[in-house]
């Protein structure tokens, strides 16, 4: 394993932390040790095109999961690859970038486990599982501060993509070996929800350490 990259991968549904979960992480690595790929850069429509299909970027037509599952392969063997770009800020499907694989490679996005070939290429593969209430509420702080939406638009956003939500991307939990929920302490009065909690599923699909007990 030491003679290949380590391939972690991030998976949950939309705005449920996986991007801020994965920055920590790589700061913790390294920047210089860690290459992140995010699967949402493998959309296959733009957003104005999704908007005249009908189709919403959770559906797996609206991915091209059989280059994300080829890419995997080779970043986990050590190859580069040449990665589609996504621009979140435009809704337009941008030039591709030249990507060599560093020593850890984060994996992050809506359908990253959808295939067997591509869960086959992960060390670990974590889920992000946070209470709806609160997955909607940091969507719609994050869409209407960086993305120029309206609150109305963003909850009508969530209500018409919730039946993919439920049919594609919660799912993938199963294939998860650690499953994440974070939550805010009960006796919490921070709206902002700027502590939260922390509560692990750890399965046995992979080894862990052995906690003290107290």
């Amino acid at each position: 394993m030491s003679h290949r990259p380590i391939v972690l991968g991030f998976v949950g549904d939309s705005a449920a932390g996986k991007t801020t979960l994965t920055k920590g992480i790589a700061q913790v690595l390294g920047p210089e040790n860690v290459t992140v790929i995010c699967t949402d850069d493998y959309h296959r429509y733009d957003r104005l095109q999704r908007k005249e299909i009908g189709i919403s970027a959770l559906h797996p037509d609206c991915n091209y999961l059989d280059i994300i599952q080829q890419h995997l392969s080779l970043l986990r063997t050590g190859q580069p690859i040449l990665k589609p770009i996504y621009n979140h800020d435009s809704g337009k499907l941008d030039s591709p970038e030249y990507i060599k694989p560093s020593k850890f490679v984060i994996v992050e996005g809506l359908l990253g486990y959808a295939t067997r070939a591509a869960r086959d290429c992960y060390d670990v593969k974590v889920y992000l599982a946070p209470p709806e209430s609160l997955r909607r509420a940091w969507k719609v702080k994050r869409d209407t501060q960086k993305r120029g939406y309206t609150e109305e638009e963003v909850l009508s956003a969530l209500e018409k993509r919730e039946p993919d939500s439920e049919q594609f991307i919660r799912p993938q939990r199963q294939w998860a070996d650690l499953v994440v929920s974070f939550y805010p302490p009960t006796d919490s009065s921070d709206e902002n929800n700027s502590q939260l909690n922390a509560r692990l599923v750890l399965r046995p699909t992979i080894p862990h350490q052995t906690l003290p007990k107290y």
